[in-house]
């Protein structure tokens, strides 16, 4: 868990928790109080401490079959944030000042559910689209179709037309789309790892664009048609979607 987490105290002895959170004082930290609610509900699994030291009072995790729950605690009340992945993807998130609720959640989520079913058993998480996406099969559709809206709500005509001529390139729309700073990204996957060895683009003014290649070199190319030209060439032979993707269709 990233030292940048912010609302918690890093390093502090469990005594100074026990203002807001005096069963985790008593335990000596947020991991122990943790497994104590989870020992009692009779839920089985296994609450972790964190992999930085510095959070280890203040917050836990557990994990099981490609998920994990992570929790931490707040600092001027009491809140306990829960958040759930599923490989790498963000799919839940919420916060509430019940220990028990976050405990049974984490079985919840452990147990594998839809993540819809997830939020509708414990109101106090939420989801969203793209995460409902992922579970079906859909992410690359779904993140496609969020970056050619942004694009339009960003009102920026370079981002808008290099989008737009990208994507109605079939090899290029079964990638999935990101944005890293100002470069727009493919990948072969939409769950990490995300690739790192294709080739990126972003506009530098007066419809020109730059296009970067995995070992590093920059290529300037006048007009989004070329840039993504210049893509479609550079694309190395397996950059191909899994078997059981369907490539979206080029609508809306």
């Amino acid at each position: 868990m990233s030292e940048e987490l912010s609302g918690a105290v890093p390093n502090g002895p469990a005594s100074e928790f026990a203002t807001f959170y005096p069963e985790v004082a008593q335990a000596g930290s947020l991991q122990r109080a943790l497994q104590a609610a989870v020992d009692r509900a009779g839920y089985g699994f296994v609450v972790e401490l964190t992999s930085s030291p510095g959070w280890r009072c203040v917050a836990a995790r557990a994990a099981a079959g490609g998920r994990s729950v992570d929790v931490l605690m707040a600092e001027q009340e009491r809140c306990f944030s829960v958040d759930c992945w599923t490989d790498g993807v963000h799919m839940a998130t919420g916060s509430t000042e019940d220990l028990a609720q976050v405990a049974g959640a984490m079985d919840s989520w452990l147990r594998a559910p839809r993540v819809r079913e997830l939020v509708e058993q414990w109101p106090c998480l939420r989801t969203w689209e793209l995460a409902e996406a992922h579970e079906r099969g859909e992410a690359v559709s779904v993140r496609w179709r969020q970056l050619r809206a942004a694009a339009v709500l960003q009102q920026d005509s370079a981002l808008h037309e290099l989008v737009e001529a990208a994507f109605e390139q079939p090899r290029l729309r079964a990638l999935s789309p990101g944005r890293s700073m100002y470069w727009l990204t493919f990948s072969r996957r939409a769950a990490p790892p995300i690739c790192r060895d294709l080739p990126g683009v972003m506009s530098i003014g007066r419809r020109r664009y730059r296009v970067r290649f995995a070992d590093g070199r920059l290529q300037e190319v006048d007009g989004a048609a070329q840039a993504v030209a210049v893509i479609l060439d550079s694309l190395p032979s397996d950059a191909v979607p899994p078997r059981d993707l369907v490539v979206p269709p080029a609508v809306g």
